[in-house]
C-alpha cells in the first residue's frame, strides 16, 4: 500500500473494526511498503485520533518506514466522550493489539503509545503487549493543581515500563513534567498539554525513533 502522506490518495486508508470485551474498537491503518516496524497509538480521554500530535507522530513514523495503527477505544466508537474505567481501556487495548499482531501487523516489531490517557494505557499494558518501546505524547503526570499530592501521581505507571520510552511534553503542561530516567527520554517542547505545534512533535520523534528500529 502507499504510505500515508499529506497529499490526496486514490483510495481511503483501511479501517478495521475489532471486537473487544467492551464493544468494538476501530483501527485506522496508515501503512507503508515494506515496514521496518509498527506503532500502535491511542487517543486522549475526550479526543480522537485526529489530534494534532497524533497526526504529526503518524506522518513522521510513516516517513521513517513505520506502519501506524490509530486505535479508537470502544467508548469513542459508541459516541461517548467520557472515558471508560482504566481496566476496560486496558482490556480493549490488549484485545486490539493481539488482533493486529495476528493480522495486519504480523511479524513486525511492535511499538505502542498514545496521547495523554492513551499514553497511560500504553504504559500500563506495555509488558503484556510485548512492546519493544513506548511513545508518550503529553503524559498526564498528575491532575492540574495536584502536583504536591503523591496519591494523585501517575508517575508509577511510567516508571513501571522496562523498555525504552519517549515522552514528548509541553513546557507549560498543567499536568506536570515527568523526570528523565534510565531508558526514558523526555523531550520538552514549546506549548501546553495540547501539543498543537506539529513540527516540534515531529522533530522529537524523528530524533528518537530511528534508534529503536
Amino acid at each position: 500500500m502507499r504510505p500515508y502522506s499529506k497529499g490526496p490518495t486514490p483510495y481511503p486508508p483501511p479501517t478495521l473494526e475489532i471486537p473487544t470485551p467492551h464493544g468494538p474498537a476501530r483501527v485506522h491503518l496508515r501503512e507503508v511498503p515494506a515496514p521496518r516496524a509498527a506503532l500502535i497509538l491511542g487517543h486522549g480521554a475526550g479526543g480522537g485520533v485526529g489530534a494534532p500530535d497524533l497526526v504529526a507522530a503518524t506522518r513522521t513514523a510513516n516517513e521513517l518506514g513505520v506502519t501506524v495503527a490509530l486505535v479508537e477505544q470502544p467508548y469513542r466508537v459508541a459516541g461517548r466522550r467520557s472515558p471508560a474505567p482504566a481496566h476496560q481501556l486496558d482490556a480493549a487495548w490488549l484485545e486490539v493489539v493481539e488482533a493486529l499482531r495476528r493480522g495486519r501487523l504480523s511479524g513486525l516489531a511492535l511499538l505502542v503509545g498514545g496521547r495523554s490517557s492513551g499514553a497511560r494505557v500504553a504504559c500500563r499494558t506495555a509488558a503484556e503487549a510485548g512492546a519493544a518501546a513506548v511513545v508518550c505524547l503529553a503524559f498526564p503526570v498528575h491532575p492540574p493543581g495536584k502536583g504536591g499530592d503523591p496519591s494523585k501521581s501517575r508517575l508509577p505507571e511510567l516508571d513501571a515500563v522496562k523498555v525504552p520510552v519517549l515522552v514528548i511534553q509541553g513546557e507549560r503542561d498543567p499536568f506536570g513534567m515527568p523526570p528523565k530516567a534510565r531508558n526514558r527520554t523526555v523531550a520538552v517542547v514549546p506549548g501546553d498539554h495540547s501539543l498543537r505545534n506539529s513540527s516540534t512533535v515531529a522533530g522529537a520523534l524523528r530524533r528518537w525513533l530511528p534508534r529503536r528500529l
